[in-house]
């Protein structure tokens, strides 16, 4: 096999609301961190353990930086589909920095709220979603 795959699934809960920005083109950019967790049981003590693993999201597909502004909150169970990407950067003191991130762009990956629609207050719903009308259609 010649090829390569990067591909990354997660399925988390949002640590804060999601940060949208736009960038100098008018793009909107929404970041937001994610935590993944699991628990088990030590085989020698017993004892119940818990590891959380923090990862950094950045969402540059519109319908789905729309999606995060209107829908989604710190805490919200989420399902992100990704790339890595690791970008380089310079401190304030000019050193080097480097930050991988799970990236989603367009056509290239998906972000869905796991909760459930109950929890979507109204106002978030009417500000959002237009009401279908078979009017518009034609035939």
């Amino acid at each position: 096999m010649s090829g390569s795959v990067n591909k990354v699934i997660l399925i988390g809960n949002l640590g804060s609301d999601p940060e949208v920005r736009t960038a100098p083109d008018q793009f909107q950019v929404c970041t937001f961190s994610l935590a993944t967790s699991r628990d088990w049981r030590d085989r020698n003590t017993g004892e119940q353990k818990s590891q959380t693993n923090w990862h950094s999201v950045v969402v540059w597909e519109p319908n789905a930086v729309t999606y995060a502004k209107n829908f989604l909150k710190k805490g919200a169970k989420v399902y992100v589909e990704g790339k890595l990407e690791t970008r380089k950067w310079q401190d304030k003191s000019g050193s080097d920095r480097y930050t991988t991130e799970v990236v989603i762009r367009q056509n290239s990956g998906q972000l869905v709220g796991l909760d459930s629609r109950e929890e979507i207050s109204f106002e978030d719903r009417e500000s959002s979603v237009k009401p279908f009308d078979n009017r518009d259609v034609p035939l």
